[in-house]
């Protein structure tokens, strides 16, 4: 009887034939812990800072939010090396750091173009907003797929992982407006 179940490699292989090794990388970086928590925090601070507030100031408000918060995780990073047994040297912890948080960077991108569309004039204020609000959701969708996939789960159990990871993704995202 044959298995109804893709090989463990389809959702790598599709990746590697989309865009290689850069591919990869890029959605490493949107799975990781960083990328997950930059991804709830674009789009909380889009649903935040767009009350009375064009385009343009979101993704100036946006843009600076995430690089001070991703400053903040280098530094915690490479405070909390330095009281490691076999610390590395600075350079490297920094180097370490920022590579680790560059997933709340990455995790940008996507919303911040998206707001850019209604800067250039390219759409409306309200449909980029939307747009950049839907993109955050999405990866987060998106990512519970391609885990699911990656586990060599069946479809009902991507689905779920598409569910689970998009609804509590959203409750992070709902308590982040609130509390700010």
């Amino acid at each position: 009887m044959t298995s109804l179940k893709p090989p463990l490699s389809t959702a790598t292989g599709r990746i590697r034939a989309v865009g290689g090794a850069g591919a990869r990388r890029a959605l490493g970086a949107y799975n990781g812990e960083h990328g997950v928590y930059g991804i709830v925090l674009v789009t909380a601070v889009i649903a935040v800072g767009w009350n009375d507030e064009t385009d343009l100031d979101v993704l100036i408000f946006l843009l600076g939010t995430v690089v001070v918060f991703w400053l903040a995780h280098i530094y915690a990073g490479v405070v909390a090396s330095r009281g490691a047994v076999q610390r590395e040297p600075l350079g490297r912890a920094i180097r370490t750091a920022m590579q680790h948080a560059s997933g709340m960077l990455i995790a940008m991108l996507i919303p911040a173009a998206l707001l850019g569309t209604a800067v250039l004039g390219w759409v409306e204020e309200y449909t980029a907003y939307y747009l950049a609000l839907g993109s955050g959701i999405l990866m987060l969708a998106l990512i519970g797929y391609l885990n699911a996939a990656r586990n060599g789960s069946t479809w009902p159990w991507r689905v779920a992982g598409v569910i689970s990871t998009t609804l509590l993704g959203s409750l992070v995202i709902g308590l982040s407006i609130l509390v700010h």
